[in-house]
């Protein structure tokens, strides 16, 4: 081997552009990772305290100037960030809120641009045109910053879901009408994210050509969108490694984003359609192994990109600031501006969503809004990554460019900062909460009880197959729901522990061990290591199992539970029964205070007032007296909890 060529070496080493470019990623990261972590300690959400931390970074003079071009993210971060939003959504959900969703996406958003056009119009040198390309440009709400918010302080799902989906289709909305803008303006349109040609545009747009660009933009992006899904879809059915299969999904955003971009559709449609159809097909196309991989990969990957995009926007004030100084317009009069138009961005909102709500509901006769989620829901805002990008395409002889960036960052941080801090004050003072932990266990367990019967049916009847093995599967099938139900309910003030409680400390214990045993015959090296993984990945999965499990059982809280509304069956046993009884033993089960025997909870039959312990108890009293009499709905007799169950139809009332 030849020795190193030291001169080269330093040279190479020595190259500040490389060297920076490294040392850039690697200082993203760890502050994400840092800054993330510190903001959960101190209760901040991470986008809020990342754009602090950004922003003080970039008046500092040894952070070096870190620039944030529209094509890093309207290419690299926009197509990811959206798909991997859209894997989280539910396809169902999103259409059974269709009407809000599209009121806020489609006309809120043009709303939004009008109202910011006319004051940015009056304020500033410049013409309508290029006030309305200001006002597409600040007003979709960001997907990211709206989300994380949302899912932290734990809004109600119909909220979350409704800003998911506004996030998800706004974008698309904003960058057809920045472009119709551009194009009325008669400027030069931008390559990314605002056309597919750079390009000179007609000095006037018609409304007939307005709409057909939208037209265009929707039916073409969600078309692309549909045809990367089949594609995507067509592979991944004969993709049988999970690593193949996830490596495939990295690259679906920008099977579908780049070609929609290119014939003049919608990228964000695009992208947005084909992450939907693919979640939920995915039960269908993918393998568990690869469903597993494909979110835990996900998960990694989104973590750092969110988190990062709000340090890098942070990061940008400092340059911004700097371009000003050959600008005609003064800072003071672009700040006020900003100011100005942060101002109509957040009272045009709610003048929008509180009338919309009302409006909806009474048209298309869906469910009626409370008017706190509304309230809430019209203060979620924030503004991110998409709006910033999207000045920064602005064509270089825009008028007042500089000052128009300035605004957008304004509005960015400003409604990050407003909004994002206070929206969790405003959801406690009006008490806008997620559902109840318990109801979720209901629903949980309901769902579990119907797939495990409809499981045990599958088998019932094979007379040729082993007997005990269809008995080990019927026991672990009974002790799988047993475990869902358990969750609800206190244990009458004791330390006892349930049965499933009990199963998971000890089969903890025994993988603790089980690994120790691991370790040490790796030490050995007599075991082939592919050998050793595949055991060790297996007592991994099922650790991880029990301990999801466990994180879900600590959060239940004790408060009235009724049977959910979307869970409740038409049954006519749960009619004619009566909504309670009297006990006739209060005290307790009445066949286990016979026996002397513990339970883990209660149950009462509601036709005739005798008590009995639930299946996870020894005796399983409630269900045998069912058997005995006949009589088919019980009611929980936990404090705090209202809910029946039919034991004749198997459903919750």
């Amino acid at each position: 081997m030849q020795p190193l060529d030291r001169p080269r070496t330093r040279r190479l080493l020595g190259d500040d552009a490389r060297v920076t470019f490294a040392l850039t990623l690697v200082a993203i990261v760890a502050t994400v990772i840092l800054g993330s972590r510190l903001g959960a300690r101190l209760g901040i959400p991470s986008p809020i305290g990342l754009l602090v931390i950004g922003v003080i970074g970039s008046l500092l003079p040894f952070v070096p100037n870190v620039e944030l071009s529209p094509e890093v993210v309207l290419l690299g971060l926009l197509p990811p960030l959206l798909y991997a939003a859209a894997l989280g959504s539910s396809l169902v959900d999103l259409r059974a809120l269709l009407v809000p969703i599209l009121g806020l996406a489609v006309g809120l958003v043009l709303f939004t641009a009008l109202g910011v056009a006319l004051v940015a119009w009056w304020l500033l040198p410049i013409p309508f045109d290029v006030a309305f390309a200001l006002g597409a440009i600040v007003s979709p709400p960001d997907a990211v910053a709206a989300t994380a918010v949302a899912r932290r302080i734990g809004l109600p799902r119909r909220v979350v879901t409704i800003l998911e989906g506004e996030s998800l289709l706004n974008d698309a909305t904003a960058l057809v009408a920045l472009r119709t803008a551009l194009a009325a303006a008669g400027l030069a349109a931008h390559s990314v994210g605002t056309a597919t040609a750079e390009e000179s545009a007609p000095e006037h747009a018609s409304f007939g050509s307005v709409s057909l660009s939208f037209l265009v933009a929707a039916v073409g992006g969600v078309a692309v969108g549909w045809a990367a899904f089949m594609v995507v879809g067509l592979i991944r059915r004969r993709l049988e490694e999970s690593a193949a299969d996830t490596a495939l999904s990295f690259i679906a955003p920008f099977l579908a984003y780049l070609p929609a971009e290119l014939l003049g559709a919608s990228g964000v449609l695009a992208v947005v359609t084909t992450g939907l159809l693919l979640a939920h097909k995915a039960p269908i196309l993918q393998s568990a192994p690869s469903r597993l991989s494909e979110a835990t990969n996900w998960r990694s990957i989104t973590f750092v990109l969110e988190n990062a995009v709000f340090l890098l926007i942070g990061l940008q004030l400092s340059s911004i600031i700097d371009s000003l100084g050959a600008d005609t317009v003064t800072t003071i009069r672009t700040v006020l501006a900003g100011l100005a138009v942060l101002l109509t961005a957040l009272v045009l909102r709610p003048l929008w969503v509180f009338p919309y709500a009302w409006i909806s509901t009474r048209l298309w006769r869906g469910d009626p809004a409370q008017t706190s989620e509304v309230a809430v829901t019209s203060w979620a805002g924030m503004r991110g990554v998409v709006t910033l990008a999207a000045a920064l395409t602005l064509p270089s002889n825009t008028p007042q460019r500089p000052s128009l960036i300035m605004i957008a960052l304004i509005v960015t941080l400003g409604t990050l900062l407003l909004q994002g801090t206070t929206l969790p004050l405003l959801a406690r003072r009006l008490d806008v909460r997620g559902p109840d932990p318990r109801d979720d266990a209901l629903q949980e367990a309901t769902i579990v009880q119907a797939a495990t019967a409809a499981g045990l049916r599958a088998i019932e009847g094979r007379d040729d197959e082993d007997e005990a093995a269809v008995r080990e599967i019927r026991d672990q099938a009974h002790a799988r729901i047993n475990r869902v139900w358990e969750r609800l309910g206190p244990l009458g003030g004791d330390d006892r522990e349930t049965p499933g409680e009990a199963y998971r400390r000890l089969r903890l214990d025994m993988i603790g061990a089980e690994r120790a045993e691991l370790l040490r015959i790796r030490g050995t090296a007599n075991v082939d290591h592919e050998v050793l993984s595949s055991v060790m990945r297996q007592i991994d999965a099922e650790e991880a199992a029990l301990s999801y499990r466990a994180r879900k059982t600590k959060d239940l809280r004790n408060e009235e539970l009724h049977a959910p509304d979307r869970l409740v069956g038409d049954c006519e046993h749960l009619t004619a029964e009566a909504e309670c009884a009297v006990p006739r033993t209060p005290d307790g089960c009445e066949e286990c205070l016979a026996l002397g025997q513990p339970w883990v909870h209660l149950r009462l039959c509601v036709h005739c007032g005798h008590v009995g312990c639930c299946d996870s108890s020894e005796g399983q009293h409630a269900t045998a007296h069912f058997h005995e009499t006949g009589h088919p709905v019980m009611r929980s007799l936990e404090p705090g909890e209202a809910w029946r169950w039919c034991f004749v139809d198997e459903v919750l009332g």
